[in-house]
């Protein structure tokens, strides 16, 4: 039997998480600022179902990525609080994956955004010509 009050507890614990993450790391913040530029844009661009699926889903990797490279930070801080060449590099790593994801993330939008942005433009060329 799923025990309700449990799982309530966990969301919970969870939302604390996100609120966390965005309220204290500055680079969360930026990929959410980043984040609402891209929707907006999605929006102006009239995205199909799938784009938005595509844009929607790197948004998330990267929010979710920039949540763990967050976590192992603050678990190498607690284990080791001083300088120790072992912890630069595993925090180098955690970070070194957020900022694959996000050049990653920065491909599939331009793709996707530029892509609709040359059919807007093409289209308002189009509509502009004077007739022959």
């Amino acid at each position: 039997m799923i025990n309700v009050q449990k799982v309530l507890r966990s969301f919970r614990f969870a939302t604390e998480g996100i609120i966390t993450l965005f309220r204290y790391e500055n680079n969360a913040r930026v990929h959410l600022l980043i984040a609402l530029l891209v929707i907006l844009a999605g929006f102006w661009l009239n995205l199909s179902r799938v784009e938005w699926t595509i844009i929607l889903t790197q948004i998330g990797l990267v929010w979710a990525a920039e949540a763990f490279n967050t976590a192992i930070e603050k678990l190498c801080d607690f284990v080791s609080p001083g300088l120790h060449p072992q912890i630069k590099a595993i925090k180098d790593l955690s970070s070194g994956a957020v900022l694959l994801l996000a050049i990653t993330a920065v491909v599939v939008g331009v793709v996707v955004l530029g892509g609709r942005l040359v059919d807007v433009i093409m289209t308002l060329q189009v509509t502009a010509e004077p007739n022959s």
